[in-house]
């Protein structure tokens, strides 16, 4: 475990969600103007994009050591849509890399199990509200 103190002393950046949504930190991948997060039966994610499809979603960085602090806010309405290996290859590649050899093993069986079976799917996201901003500053 560790010093959850020092951890929250430090210049982290919060996802502050209003009005009753869920909020929850997921790998995702951006593409033809989409937010596309995997996901399925061991989340809550899909059960509750069905029932309320209006997400926000915040994409930040914020490095003190260098003066980085970029921010993206997205807000639309989501759909659950059939898991295909294709897109689900590019997006576990981003985070772990081309080889798909050296993932562990549960990430790989995203894409080689039946996804009718395991339950997987995406969450697809066309933002209507979109804002980027860099907030930079000099060190």
């Amino acid at each position: 475990m560790f010093d959850v103190d020092a951890f929250l002393a430090g210049p982290l950046t919060a996802r502050v969600a209003t009005a009753g949504p869920t909020v929850r930190p997921t790998w995702y991948l951006w593409e033809n103007r989409a937010f596309w997060i995997l996901t399925g039966p061991w989340a809550r994610l899909a059960g509750l994009v069905r029932e309320s499809p209006s997400i926000a979603l915040t994409v930040d960085v914020c490095d003190v050591g260098t003066g980085l602090v970029r921010q993206v806010l997205a807000r639309g309405e989501a759909e659950v849509l059939p898991f295909d290996v294709p897109r689900g290859r590019r997006l576990l590649s981003r985070y772990l890399g081309a080889d798909e050899c050296k993932w562990d093993a549960r990430f790989r069986s995203y894409l080689h199990d039946d996804p009718e079976v395991k339950g997987t799917v995406w969450v697809r996201m066309v933002p209507k509200r979109f804002a980027a901003d860099d907030l930079g500053y000099r060190v």
